[in-house]
């Protein structure tokens, strides 16, 4: 066994960074995040992540461009800091430990699931003892030391080439079978699919700065040439996506969900508009996940998708209604994906192969229905307004912080676009703190409390994709509470309060400004954020800003049914009645990005009654939510950025 050279492996650990001021030495308080700046100290440095890949290449005779790109799919060459991925994988390499202690503290009530056991102790779960086992490197340091991490991964690539094919190769296309075999995918087509795109990469080539400050470069080789008739060497079983609606650049099987839980349906035929993707965790093994939705009485998404290798498997047909979002409204107009992970220990990273591949799928599926690619349409299950005021403070939050939603819009095409900075009070302006730079405390506590009363929480620092928010425009100031959940006092820095966070790709409208804060109105208050020269902002182009049309609180709904007497006799309507916890006061001002839709309600039949109301209903950015006000009651300006 050849080991790395430790001169060169913790050449990471003792990287010279210079920081700047990090604010805010009081209890509950967000760290703020500081961006490494290069010196003539680090340029000596500057190239150590290329340097691990080339020397770890060279030791384990791998083509450099081969250990690169699968290194690239699996986590874009980030570091992360020895925090694991959803699916437990660990360093630019992603190599997994995962044990049933981390799956069960990553999602309150999974403690016990009779499948936690058998998820980790599968062969696939524990790829970094295995390269431990062929490097002699301890396992900390693969799990901590970059270098140390790709000299493993390395390893691993290299065994599983000298099984499939006697020996390593100089030829690139001839590691086929061995990177496939490295997405420990299960049937054939995942692994097919995993390897099709280690190989897409190496054809284009990437460039990326990582957010340790290094520009990594991967040159393109349209000359590769795949040998995928090695994949039979994997006797894999063999699926089919005959009935799946997918993408042929995915991996998609069909496996119907219980009928309970979800509802047959024509849409948008039948005249229901489908207008939002819900992106989720399954807070579950993959595996898990299509169990759950195969028993009757749960719930479904209409994907699930696993981790290592982005396999989808297919369980509601998208004319149809799953129950997947908590809010029936929702149901009727989404298409709900959920990811195998855990929002809070499992969810420090999600890995490059998911973020690809659900962007692959979201495109396809905004085209079929024409879905607008924005954060108002395209949106996490904690950007889902709960249906009733009973419901609000007990609604989900998953994917998490963790999710990096300004990649992903760029993934799909619509970043968010234009210069930092922020326009003028009653403008509006998009959320863009930049994820890999963006690191934020949150605290992780063994139950589901999101008050912060449960002992025994943990401070966990991490990339994020929030601004906190706080009640003055001052560190020290608490940090907003939502009414739902802190009616009486101020905002925690839980993993689980979202009540008190803007997300990337959020808008707001600017409320008032002062020295390096920024204001925006936010669930019926003014809430400030730390956005020095408008660091944490983009100045929002062609928005509506909605306020109050009267001089009276316009109320603020989670629903958009018609109203009961628009119902045909016969049927019974379901309730449409305000969230008795927010409003939107006069003076406020709201962002909606689409144009009013009018209320509906559905009714499961033989003739599959969809009922249309007489009255439109804006979608507004109204805090961490979405919700729902009606045209009626509102006035709308369209608006773009000015004044700095």
């Amino acid at each position: 066994m050849t080991k790395l050279p430790r001169s060169h492996r913790k050449r990471f650990l003792r990287r010279p960074v210079a920081l700047g001021v990090a604010a805010i030495a009081v209890a509950g308080a967000i760290t703020i995040p500081v961006v490494a700046q290069a010196t003539q100290d680090t340029a000596a440095t500057d190239a150590a992540l290329e340097q691990a890949f080339t020397e770890a290449a060279e030791t384990h005779h791998i083509p450099r461009e081969v250990l690169m790109a699968v290194a690239y799919q699996q986590s874009a060459w980030e570091t992360h800091q020895g925090e694991h991925s959803t699916s437990g994988g660990f360093g630019p390499m992603h190599l997994t430990d995962v044990s049933a202690e981390m799956i069960a503290d990553g999602a309150a009530g999974m403690a016990g699931r009779a499948d936690l056991g058998a998820h980790a102790d599968s062969d696939a779960q524990h790829t970094l003892r295995a390269a431990a086992e062929l490097t002699g490197l301890p396992v900390d340091e693969l799990r901590d030391d970059p270098a140390a991490n790709i000299d493993g991964g390395a390893a691993l690539l290299a065994s599983y080439q000298k099984q499939l094919n006697g020996g390593t190769s100089d030829d690139p296309g001839n590691w086929y079978a061995a990177v496939a075999r490295y997405s420990q995918a299960t049937e054939r087509r995942g692994a097919a699919a995993f390897a099709d795109r280690v190989f897409a990469t190496m054809r284009k080539g990437v460039t990326r700065t990582t957010s340790d400050g290094e520009r990594v470069s991967l040159a393109a080789d349209r000359a590769v040439a795949p040998a995928t008739s090695q994949l039979d060497k994997l006797e894999l079983r063999t699926t089919t996506a005959a009935e799946a609606e997918c993408p042929p650049t995915l991996n998609c099987t069909f496996v119907p969900a219980h009928p309970s839980n979800g509802q047959v349906a024509d849409r948008p035929a039948n005249g229901t508009v489908v207008d939002q993707i819900v992106i989720h965790d399954t807070e579950s093994s993959y595996e898990s996940a299509i169990a759950t939705f195969q028993t009757p009485g749960t719930a479904a998404g209409h994907y699930v998708m696993r981790s290592s290798d982005a396999a989808i498997t297919q369980m509601v047909a998208t004319k149809d209604l799953g129950f997947h979002a908590g809010n029936y409204v929702t149901n009727m107009h989404s298409i709900g994906i959920e990811h195998e992970g855990y929002a809070a220990h499992g969810a420090t990273w999600y890995n490059e192969t998911q973020y690809q591949a659900t962007a692959d799928l979201v495109k396809y599926l905004a085209e079929r229905f024409d879905i607008p690619l924005d954060r108002q349409h395209i949106v996490g299950h904690d950007n889902v307004v709960a249906p009733s005021s009973a419901l609000v403070s007990g609604t989900h939050w998953d994917p998490g912080p963790s999710w990096d939603w300004e990649h992903f819009m760029d993934l799909l095409g619509a970043p968010a676009q234009g210069r930092h900075g922020v326009g003028a009070v009653g403008s509006a302006v998009t959320i863009a703190p930049g994820f890999d730079r963006n690191r934020q405390t949150v605290q992780v506590c063994p139950s589901d409390d999101p008050t912060g009363a449960t002992p025994e929480c943990t401070s966990v620092t991490r990339e994020s994709n929030f601004v906190p928010l706080r009640t003055e425009p001052r560190s020290d100031a608490p940090l907003f509470g939502d009414q739902a959940i802190h009616p009486d006092g101020p905002g925690t820095n839980r993993i689980n309060d979202w009540g008190g966070t803007a997300q990337a790709g959020q808008q707001f409208v600017v409320a008032d400004k002062k020295g390096a804060w920024t204001a925006i109105w936010f669930s019926g208050s003014k809430v400030w954020f730390h956005n020095p020269r408008g660091k944490n902002t983009i100045p929002a182009r062609d928005v509506r800003i909605v306020s109050p049309a009267g001089t009276e609180p316009v109320k603020v709904y989670g629903t958009s049914y018609p109203d009961a007497s628009e119902v045909p006799a016969g049927l019974s309507p379901s309730t449409q009645a305000p969230l008795s916890m927010y409003t939107v006061p006069v003076g406020q001002a709201y962002v909606s990005t689409a144009a009013p839709r009018r209320t509906t309600d559905y009714f499961p039949s033989a003739d599959t009654k969809v009922v249309f109301g007489a009255k439109r209903m804006y979608t507004i950015q109204y805090g961490h939510r979405t919700s729902l006000v009606y045209e009626q009651d509102v006035k709308v300006k369209k608006r773009t950025p000015h004044g700095n």
